[in-house]
């Protein structure tokens, strides 16, 4: 830990990322670890369009959505950490040895100079840490295209993210986890890796923090990036 962030525990005590109470260290507590809604065995696998896997831990409701948006919104990056590291975990069970690098999706540089971070790379970087690793920018957001999660029909979103990413960095041959906050359409998440594929990748998978139930998945957030 660096010194920075040991003051920083001094001042701001660690809190439960989706209770918001202070514990002895960063991550998720064990009452949330215990009620949090998990998709579990049966409904965090999920076959995007075209084929593509993706993983997610969590159901986006409750104080798992209102800690990604606190997260994406409203510089709680903290909560990285514990959903990062649940992301680890997905990934790990479901897709062991199929992947030997990791990448995240990308926000636009205009989208990046207002708020500051990554999201997504954030995540990325607390999943890879748990295996000793680092992620790589292996894709690159040309296009600032309107906010997702504004769009209410999912066809309007498949639109939308076409066409936004390049491949950066070495990608030929690689099989590659692409990690992303949450997947609803999948449409990111699928643009992102046929941009990879296109690219030689040998494979690509995917894990995200959180699923919307299937019931809610093609309903937008109004005024949300």
């Amino acid at each position: 830990m660096k010194i920075t962030d040991a003051l920083l525990d001094l001042v701001f005590p660690p809190k439960c990322p989706f209770c918001r109470k202070i514990q002895d260290a960063p991550g998720t507590c064990q009452a949330c670890e215990k009620d949090l809604p998990w998709t579990g065995e049966a409904g965090g696998l999920r076959r995007l369009p075209g084929g593509l896997l993706c993983a997610a831990p969590l159901w986006y409701e409750g104080a798992v959505r209102e800690a990604v948006l606190r997260m994406k919104f409203h510089g709680g990056v903290s909560a990285a950490a514990a959903l990062g590291a649940l992301i680890a975990q997905e990934a790990a069970e479901r897709f062991s040895g199929q992947f030997d690098g990791a990448a995240w999706v990308p926000v636009s540089a205009k989208r990046l100079r207002r708020r500051g971070f990554d999201q997504a790379r954030l995540l990325a970087e607390s999943a890879c840490g748990l295996w000793g690793t680092k992620p790589e920018a292996l894709l690159r957001k040309v296009r600032d295209n309107p906010a997702q999660s504004g769009l209410d029909r999912a066809e309007d979103r498949w639109r939308n993210a076409r066409g936004v990413y390049q491949a950066a960095g070495e990608v030929r041959g690689r099989r590659i986890l692409l990690i992303d906050d949450v997947c609803s359409t999948g449409a990111t998440l699928v643009s992102a890796a046929e941009t990879l594929l296109a690219a030689g990748a040998a494979g690509v998978v995917c894990a995200a923090a959180a699923f919307p139930r299937p019931e809610e998945e093609n309903r937008g957030e109004k005024g949300k990036e």
